[in-house]
C-alpha cells in the first residue's frame, strides 16, 4: 500500500488513528481463540516465554462516570459492592501466582475508575495480596490515580496510601473551565485543586502527576492556555497530556466537529508553556517531567511503551499484552460485573477474549503504544522482536526521515516537532498491512457523515470571538513551464487539503486569517509558507472577495493573491492546517449559454474548471455573465456547483488564470 495514502488516511482519520491498537474491538477476530478450553494453556505457553512483566490493577469505580471516559466504570458503588469486588480481585490475583511465581514484577499500576475510591482496608487487600504472590523487583515505584475530591477531603486515606509503599500519585484535574467540567459531567473547582494538591504534599508524596486533558469540541484555546497555566503554578512534578479520544464515550459524536488542526494548536500551546515553565519532553511525548533524567511516567507505563515489556491486566475489563497475546477480562464489552463475578467464583480465568497474535500485530501494537513517548528505541525493538526496526521497516523510515516526521539520534528514532503534529499519519505506517486495509474501509465508510461534524463544529463556533470584521487572505500560485509551447496545457496551481473545519478535507488554495498588526501582504507570505512550504514568490493582489455567505462561519472578507513560479523550482511541505498539499493540472472548458430571459449588453459563459493530479479530479461549473459598459465590460461569477474544491475558490482560481492570460495577450 502507499505510504502516502495511509499518512493521509491516518490524518483524516485522527480520532481513531492513535496509540490505541487494534483499531476497533472486532479488529482482531481472525485470531481469536474460540475454546475456552485453550485459553489457559495459551496462557501458560506465553508467560513461559519471558522472565518479567508489569501489572495493572483496574479498580472500576467512580462516583459518576464523565462524558470522556471510554473505560470500563461502574458508577454509585458502595462499600458492599467494593468490598465484593476486592474479593473476586484476591481470587484472581491468586489464579496467576502459579503462573507467574518465577516472574519478576518490574512495574505496577492501580488504577480505574477511581482506586482511592476503595477504602484503605481494602488498598491494603489487594497491595498485600500483590507482594505474597509475586516477586516484584527491588525497586519499583508503586502508582495509584486519586480524584481531586477525594485528595482534598481524605488526607488520612492518602497518607495511609502512601505508607503502603505507593510512591507515585497521579490527580485528573483535566480542565479548570467550570462550563465545560460542567459539560462533561465532572466535579471540580480550583479550591478543590489547591486543597488536594496540599494534603497529597502533607502525606509525603514528591512523585505527584497531574492529568489534563484537550482536544474538546467546546474547549477553545484560551481555556486550555488557562489550564496548563494554572497546573504549572500548582508545581508538579509531571503533567500528562491526554487528547480527548471520542470513540466509546458519551460524547462520541461531538467527534467530527474537532478537527486535527485544533488538537495540533492545543498540543503546540501546552508544549510552549510546559518547556517555557522548566518541564521537559520530547515533540510528541505525553508526560512532561521537571525532574531531571525522569520520563515522568509510572514505572509499569515506562517498561512497557519504552521496551515493549508484557504486561498483565487484573480486574474487570483490564487488558493484557503477553509476548504474543492480547485479552480483555469480562466486562470490557458489557461493563458490568456479573461474569466476571460467575467465572471466577467457578475458578475460570475471567476473560472475555483472548488472541493469539501474529508477530505483525504484535509488533504494531508495541510500535503504536510506544508513540504515547514519541520515539521507538531501536535496541528495544531488536530485543524483543530480534529484528533491526530501520532494516524492518526501511521504506517507513526512508519516508518520514525526507519528509521531515522522524529523525534517528543515537539508538533511537524520534519524532520532530513537525512529525508530532502529523502523529496521526505517522502511527498507521507501522501498522501491519491488515490494519493497513481496515483503516482505509474505515475512513471510506465514515465519510458518508463528514457533514455532520462540520454542524457539530458550527454549533459551537463563534464568529464574535474573533476580530471583525474577519478579513482573510488566499493565494493562487501558479506554476509555469518556462519551456513549455503551449501554456494552456502546462499550467498547474497548488492546492492544499484542508485540516480544518470548515470543508475539513476537501482541497483549496492555501490561504488564511490575517493576524492582528499585520497587513494582507505579510499575512499572504506567511500562510504560503505555513500551508505549502512556498517563500521567495513575488505575488500581486488578485481582487477582493466579500459577498456575506461565501463562508458558512460567517461575514469573512478574503483578499486574495496571485504568484508566479518556475516549475522547476518548486518544493512543497504542507503545514499548520494544512493536512497535504499538491500540484493539480488545470483544465478550463467553455460554452456560450443563452438565457430565456435575455439582459441587453449581457452574455454568459458556462464554464467547467478541472484540477487533476493523478486519481485526484476536483471540478467545478461556474457561470460567466458578461456585461458591456462604458470603456470596457462587468464580469460577474456564480458557482453552480463544486466537486471538491471548497469555499468560493473554484471562483478565485478562475479569475487568477483569466488574470494570467489577459497578462500574456
Amino acid at each position: 500500500m502507499e505510504l502516502q495514502n495511509i499518512f493521509q488516511t491516518g490524518l483524516q482519520y485522527h480520532h481513531y488513528a492513535n496509540t490505541a491498537y487494534p483499531l476497533t474491538p472486532t479488529s482482531f477476530k481472525s485470531f481469536k481463540v474460540k475454546e475456552r478450553g485453550e485459553f489457559e494453556n495459551l496462557l501458560k505457553n506465553e508467560w513461559a516465554k519471558t522472565d518479567k512483566l508489569s501489572l495493572y490493577i483496574h479498580i472500576p469505580f467512580c462516583k459518576t462516570r464523565c462524558k470522556f471516559c471510554e473505560y470500563v466504570v461502574l458508577e454509585s458503588s458502595d462499600d458492599i459492592l467494593e468490598s465484593e469486588y476486592v474479593l473476586l480481585l484476591l481470587k484472581e490475583i491468586g489464579m496467576y501466582k502459579t503462573l507467574l511465581q518465577e516472574k519478576t514484577i518490574v512495574g505496577y499500576d492501580m488504577g480505574g475508575g477511581t482506586p482511592t475510591k476503595l477504602s484503605i482496608e481494602n488498598i491494603q487487600k489487594i497491595t498485600d495480596s500483590l507482594k505474597n504472590s509475586f516477586n516484584f523487583m527491588d525497586d519499583v515505584i508503586f502508582s495509584i490515580e486519586t480524584t481531586p475530591i477525594i485528595a482534598a477531603k481524605e488526607l488520612e486515606k492518602l497518607k495511609a496510601i502512601y505508607r503502603m509503599g505507593y510512591k507515585r500519585i497521579s490527580m485528573g484535574i483535566q480542565t479548570i473551565s467550570e462550563k465545560l467540567l460542567n459539560d462533561l459531567g465532572r466535579e471540580g473547582t480550583t479550591h478543590i485543586y489547591e486543597k488536594a494538591v496540599q494534603n497529597i504534599r502533607e502525606a509525603g508524596y514528591t512523585m505527584f502527576n497531574v492529568d489534563l486533558m484537550y482536544g474538546f469540541l467546546h474547549q477553545n484555546d484560551e481555556d486550555f492556555k488557562n489550564t496548563i497555566n494554572y497546573t504549572v503554578a500548582l508545581k508538579p512534578e509531571y503533567i500528562t497530556l491526554y487528547r480527548n479520544r471520542y470513540k466509546g464515550t458519551k460524547i462520541e459524536k461531538e467527534a467530527g466537529g474537532v478537527s486535527l488542526y485544533k488538537a495540533i494548536t492545543q498540543y503546540r500551546l501546552a508544549y510552549k508553556l510546559l518547556l517555557e515553565a522548566g518541564y521537559e519532553a520530547n515533540p510528541g511525548k505525553n508526560t512532561f517531567s521537571k525532574v531531571k533524567n525522569d520520563y515522568g511516567t509510572s514505572d509499569y507505563l515506562t517498561k512497557r511503551v519504552i521496551y515493549g515489556v508484557p504486561y498483565l491486566g487484573l480486574g474487570l475489563g483490564a487488558q493484557s499484552f503477553g509476548v504474543n497475546y492480547l485479552s480483555y477480562n469480562d466486562g470490557a464489552a458489557s461493563k458490568q460485573l456479573f461474569k466476571y463475578k460467575e467465572k471466577i467464583e467457578n475458578n475460570i480465568f475471567p476473560i472475555q477474549d483472548i488472541y493469539a497474535l501474529d508477530e505483525g500485530e504484535t509488533i504494531a501494537k508495541m510500535i503504536s503504544v510506544a508513540f504515547y513517548f514519541g520515539f521507538v528505541d531501536l535496541d528495544a525493538f531488536q530485543k524483543r522482536f530480534n529484528v533491526s526496526f530501520l532494516e524492518h521497516f526501511k521504506n517507513e523510515v526512508d519516508y518520514l526521515v525526507e519528509n521531515s516526521l522522524m529523525e534517528i539520534k543515537e539508538n533511537r528514532i524520534y519524532l520532530t516537532s513537525r512529525g508530532s503534529d502529523y502523529i496521526n499519519g505517522v502511527i498507521p505506517l507501522f501498522y501491519s498491512d491488515r490494519s493497513k486495509k481496515e483503516l482505509l474501509e474505515l475512513y471510506e465508510k465514515s465519510k458518508i457523515t463528514s457533514d455532520d461534524g462540520e454542524l457539530e463544529f458550527l454549533k459551537v463556533y463563534n464568529i464574535k470571538e474573533y476580530e471583525r470584521p474577519s478579513l482573510a487572505v488566499d493565494i493562487v500560485t501558479i506554476l509555469v513551464d518556462t519551456l513549455a509551447k503551449d501554456l494552456n496545457n502546462s499550467l498547474l496551481v497548488v492546492m492544499i487539503k484542508r485540516g480544518e473545519h470548515p470543508f475539513m478535507n476537501s482541497w483549496a488554495l492555501p490561504g488564511g486569517f490575517v493576524k492582528p498588526n499585520e497587513s494582507v501582504e505579510e499575512a499572504a507570505y506567511r500562510e504560503l509558507q505555513e500551508e505549502a512550504g512556498l517563500k521567495d514568490i513575488q505575488l500581486s493582489q488578485l481582487q477582493l472577495f466579500s459577498e456575506p455567505k461565501r463562508d458558512p462561519r460567517g461575514w469573512i472578507i478574503s483578499c486574495s493573491f496571485l504568484g508566479l513560479v518556475d516549475k522547476k523550482n518548486l518544493s512543497l511541505q504542507f503545514g499548520d492546517d494544512a493536512i497535504d498539499s499538491k500540484t493539480f493540472k488545470i483544465s478550463l472548458k467553455r460554452e456560450n449559454i443563452t438565457k430565456e430571459i435575455s439582459t441587453p449588453n449581457k452574455r454568459y459563459e458556462k464554464i467547467t474548471l478541472t484540477l487533476i493530479n493523478g486519481d485526484i479530479i476536483l471540478s467545478a461549473e461556474i457561470e460567466k455573465g458578461i456585461t458591456s459598459i462604458n470603456f470596457g465590460f462587468k464580469e460577474d461569477y456564480n458557482i453552480i456547483k463544486s466537486d471538491g474544491i471548497a469555499f468560493d475558490h473554484a471562483k478565485i482560481l478562475l479569475m487568477a488564470i483569466e488574470r494570467f492570460f489577459l497578462c500574456k495577450q
